[in-house]
């Protein structure tokens, strides 16, 4: 199972979309406050649809909380449109950590300087970046990819 980390998200419509996929890959969602919008509110139930009820999410009250229960620092990706190394560049384990900032303004530079996997999906310099429901999609269908390919040849 994937860890998929929103750190303060500010649009109700990506949190639900992400939160559909999790299901959907059967991933976990971590839910990092302040949120730019109440947990109940109808569009984030909107845009889960009726599978809501099947995600496996928790939620902090801030990043320190979050930290404090990872069991392997070295296993967390954070997401970064300013970063070098492609999320094609590493091999991706089963219980990573992918760690997404929040709509306007991505990861603030002190959760980045906490961890040291910092990733990008590679784009069009004619993007600044993409839209952080179609960023968690890639990342997590990447990470699945070499999952599945990673069992298939052991």
């Amino acid at each position: 199972m994937l860890n998929i980390v929103l750190v303060e998200p500010e649009i109700p419509n990506n949190t639900g979309n992400i939160g559909r996929l999790c299901v959907g890959t059967e991933s976990r969602l971590h839910l990092i406050k302040p949120y730019g919008f109440e947990i109940t509110d109808k569009n984030l139930k909107r845009s889960g649809l009726d599978y809501w009820v099947h995600l496996d999410w928790k939620e902090y009250n801030n990043v320190a909380e979050w930290i404090a229960q990872i069991p392997d620092k070295s296993r967390v990706f954070l997401m970064s449109s300013h970063a070098t190394k492609s999320i094609y560049e590493v091999t991706f384990q089963d219980e990573d950590w992918l760690v997404f900032g929040k709509e306007s303004v991505g990861l603030s530079q002190e959760v980045l300087a906490q961890f040291e996997n910092h990733l990008t999906i590679p784009m069009s310099k004619l993007i600044r970046s993409y839209n952080i429901a179609n960023s968690v999609a890639f990342v997590v269908g990447e990470a699945k990819r070499q999952i599945s390919v990673n069992k298939i040849t052991k």
